[in-house]
C-alpha cells in the first residue's frame, strides 16, 4: 500500500521550513526512524525521520523547496507503522486522506480541498513569499486562474481578522505573513537589469521576526558609554588561563552576568506583556540570548540558567555555543525559551546602534566597540585632568508598554556600575 508522508507539526507554531539535504532516493528500502530528510525552520536545522518502514517510491521535494507543515514531501510503497492507526498531524486529516489542510487566518471561510487551484509557478511563488493561500483568493484569470495582480490585491485588502487584538503566541511569527500590507511594486526592470534573489532560510526567519517585533513593539532606546578600563586588564589578566580551559572570556561573558544581575534587581526587564490577558509575565529564569553573525545571517543561541554559572563556566560554554552556532548545528531548543538578549557589534567594529527587542522579549541590550578616548576625571586632590580611558557605547531598547525611560536609565546605570569594576561585578553575583 502507497503511503504519503507529509511534513509533521514541528510544535510551537511553526508552519514551513526550507529542504536543506534529502537522504534517500527512489528505490531506498527505509526503516522506520531512518533519517530521510532534513529541514531549516526558524533558524534551525531538524532532521525528518521517517515514520514507515517500505521502499521510496515517490521525492517530490528537492533542497531548497519551501514546505509546510501537511504537504506531502515522500510517497512510500509497502509503508507500514507502528500503529494500525493512520498518521494525524494536529488539525489535519489522515495522512493518506489526499488532501492538504490550510495554514492560514482564512481557513475558516475556505471550501473543501477540490483539487489544485490554476495558478503559474511564478504566481505560487508570490503567494508563497506573502503567506497567502491561493484559496483564499477570488480568481480574476480565464478559467478560474489566480493572477498574481489577484495576490497583490489580495495583499493589500484582505480579509478582516478574527481577533484583531490578539497577539501570537511566542513563535508564532512562521503563521504569520512576511507583511500584513504589500504594495506592489514597480516594474525596476523597465530602467535597468535586474534579478531575483529568493528570501530563504536565516534572513527569511530573520525578516518575519523582524517584521512582528517592530510592529507590536513600541521601542524606546537609552544610551550610555561605560568606562572599562579596569575591566579589560582584568580581562588580559585571565584569558590565556580561561583559553587553556577551552573557553574566550569575552566582553560579552562580563555582560551576561552583568545582565544577570541587572535582570534580578530589576525583574520587568525579564518579562512578556500578554495583551490578551492584560498581564506582564514575570520570568523567575534567567536565560539570556546572544546574537551571533553567521555567514547566512543572524542567529541567537540561548544561554540558560546565566545567574548560576561562573564567569569560568559561561566563558567555555559561550565559546562552544558560538562555534556551534558558526557552523549550523543549532537544534530549535537551542535558539528558544531566551528572557533578554544581548548583541556586540563591537566585535565587527561598529559603535552606537539601535538593535530591535527579540519578540516576546521587553528588552535587549546592545554593545559597541571600544575605543581609546580622552576623559575629564577629578583626581584624589579634587582637581580635574584629561586622561585617557576605554569607552564602550552601550545601547539599550525597552518595550515602553512594560518599561519606562526612568526603568531604562536605572538598568543601565547598574550594568555601568558592574562593568566599570570587576570587583562591583564580583559583589552583585549571587
Amino acid at each position: 500500500m502507497a503511503r504519503s508522508f507529509r511534513l509533521p507539526d514541528l510544535g510551537e507554531g511553526i508552519h514551513e521550513g526550507e529542504v536543506i539535504t534529502v537522504h534517500v532516493k527512489v528505490g531506498d528500502a527505509i526503516k522506520e526512524g531512518d533519517i530521510i530528510l532534513e529541514v531549516e525552520t526558524d533558524k534551525a536545522t531538524v532532521e525528518i525521520p521517517s515514520p514507515y518502514t517500505g521502499t521510496v517510491a515517490q521525492i517530490l521535494v528537492k533542497p531548497g523547496d519551501l514546505i509546510k507543515v501537511a504537504d506531502v514531501m515522500i510517497i512510500f510503497d509497502g509503508g507500514e507503522k507502528a500503529s494500525d492507526k493512520p498518521e494525524t498531524i494536529a488539525g489535519t486529516p489522515p495522512v493518506d486522506s489526499g488532501k492538504r489542510v490550510p495554514d492560514v487566518p482564512e481557513a475558516s471561510a475556505r471550501q473543501p480541498d477540490a483539487g489544485p487551484i490554476p495558478a503559474s509557478p511564478a504566481t505560487r511563488r508570490l503567494a508563497r513569499e506573502l503567506g497567502i493561500d491561493l484559496r483564499s483568493i477570488t480568481p480574476s484569470g480565464p478559467a478560474g486562474m489566480v493572477t498574481a495582480e489577484d495576490v497583490r490585491t489580495h495583499a493589500i485588502k484582505g480579509p478582516a481578522p478574527a481577533h484583531p487584538t490578539r497577539l501570537p503566541p511566542e513563535d508564532a511569527s512562521e503563521s504569520r505573513p512576511l507583511l500584513t500590507t504589500v504594495l506592489p511594486l514597480p516594474d525596476f526592470s523597465r530602467y535597468g537589469p535586474v534579478k531575483r534573489i529568493a528570501l530563504r532560510s536565516i534572513r527569511r526567519a530573520t525578516a518575519k521576526q523582524m517584521a512582528l517585533s517592530w510592529s507590536q513593539i513600541p521601542h524606546v532606546s537609552s544610551q550610555d558609554a561605560i568606562d572599562i578600563t579596569k575591566l579589560e586588564a582584568f580581562r588580559n589578566k585571565h584569558k590565556a588561563a580561561i583559553q587553556g580551559k577551552g573557553g574566550r572570556l569575552t566582553l560579552t561573558v562580563f555582560a551576561l552576568k552583568a545582565a544577570a544581575a541587572a535582570l534580578k534587581a530589576y525583574p520587568n526587564f525579564n518579562a512578556s506583556l500578554d495583551i490578551e490577558a492584560g498581564e506582564i509575565v514575570l520570568k523567575d529564569y534567567f536565560n539570556i540570548g546572544v546574537a551571533v553573525d553567521t555567514q547566512d545571517g543572524l542567529i541567537v543561541p540561548v544561554v540558560r540558567d546565566v545567574d548560576r554559572k561562573s564567569l569560568t563556566d559561561l566563558a567555555i560554554e559561550l565559546n562552544e555555543t558560538v562555534q556551534r552556532t558558526r557552523d549550523r548545528k543549532t537544534s530549535l531548543e537551542d535558539i528558544r525559551g531566551g528572557t533578554f538578549t544581548i548583541t556586540n557589534a563591537g566585535t565587527m567594529g561598529g559603535g552606537f546602534f539601535t538593535p530591535i527587542i527579540n519578540y516576546p522579549e521587553v528588552a535587549i541590550l546592545g554593545m559597541g566597540h571600544a575605543a581609546w578616548q580622552p576623559v575629564v576625571i577629578e583626581n584624589n586632590h579634587g582637581l580635574r585632568e584629561i586622561v585617557p580611558r576605554l569607552m564602550m557605547p552601550v545601547v539599550l531598547c525597552i518595550d515602553h508598554r512594560v518599561l519606562d525611560g526612568s526603568d531604562a536609565i536605572r538598568f543601565l546605570k547598574m550594568i555601568n556600575a558592574s562593568l566599570q569594576d570587576p570587583e562591583e561585578l564580583l559583589m552583585t553575583m549571587v
